[in-house]
């Protein structure tokens, strides 16, 4: 495999740490974002010499475009680029405050743009490179209260799906990794949780959140193996545009879309009729 050059978001912990682990491992060179300096030292530990850490907030663009062109000159031309960070809200849509909900897509939607949008031009003047983005299986089908983090990644994943049709003709990958549920802590210290002022949703959200809870370190997905699979598509010809990671999320995933589909075919000849008899198809 040809030594690449990753940029990796959020990897204190996590699905960001295993992917960077997993780099590292196949002889990568890796560069990580974390939040303080006692994080950089662990990170660099991993791998002396071809780990770097460096203090980053992704919700700060002019810093983020600072970090990766510093990148670019100190430790090489990015190969790979994964925008991982990010963090769960949960809570009911009734009872999540609007304050909240801009601070989910702040980190899991804008900081993602942020990282691939520094990164991009340096790719398109090589015309090689991929981009990479964590979103969740939360990005293709939706769960009750958790409706902003849904929110969050359903948007990254239109983002994501334009953006590799944008810049296939430089070529230039794009991938969004659609993780299902994984022994990190996520559900633990990744996540924020709003306040319960709605007794009428208890009866449906409390046996979830309950569930949910009790799972947190005992999940059926393998973040170490969760890296391998990544690092596996930087090596293949054609990437896919979707990785979705875990058997469950694939069972949650096509549930999901044929759930759409039917919707779909049951209306159908409703959604002809609002044609006019003559016009342009796109």
């Amino acid at each position: 495999m040809q030594r690449q050059n990753w940029l990796i978001t959020g990897v204190s912990t996590g699905l960001g740490r295993a992917f960077a682990q997993a780099a590292l491992s196949a002889g990568h060179t890796v560069v990580g974002t974390v939040r303080s300096e006692n994080d950089v030292r662990a990170f660099e530990e991993l791998g002396p010499g071809h780990a770097h850490g460096r203090i980053l907030d992704v919700t700060d663009g002019g810093a983020v475009n600072g970090v990766v062109a510093e990148v670019e000159r100190s430790v090489g031309p990015l190969d790979v680029v994964v925008a991982n960070a990010g963090y769960g809200l949960e809570g009911t849509f009734e009872e999540t405050p609007l304050a909240e909900v801009r601070r989910q897509f702040d980190v899991n939607v804008f900081g993602a743009m942020a990282t691939l949008q520094a990164a991009l031009p340096h790719m398109r003047a090589r015309r090689r490179g991929h981009l990479m983005a964590v979103t969740s299986m939360g990005g293709l089908m939706a769960v009750p209260g958790m409706s902003a983090y849904c929110g969050s990644k359903f948007a990254l994943e239109g983002i994501l799906e334009a953006l590799g049709k944008e810049v296939a003709q430089f070529g230039i990958h794009v991938t969004a990794i659609e993780p299902g549920s994984f022994r990190t802590d996520w559900a633990g210290r990744s996540m924020t949780r709003a306040a319960r002022t709605v007794a009428d949703y208890d009866d449906l959200f409390a046996p979830i959140r309950e569930a949910r809870q009790k799972a947190s370190g005992n999940q059926l997905g393998n973040p170490a193996k969760a890296g391998e699979a990544v690092v596996h598509i930087t090596s293949v010809d054609q990437p896919p545009a979707h990785l979705v990671l875990g058997s469950d999320a694939l069972r949650l995933v096509t549930a999901a879309r044929t759930a759409v589909d039917e919707d779909i075919r049951a209306w159908e000849a409703l959604s002809r009729t609002t044609d006019f008899p003559q016009g342009a198809q796109l």
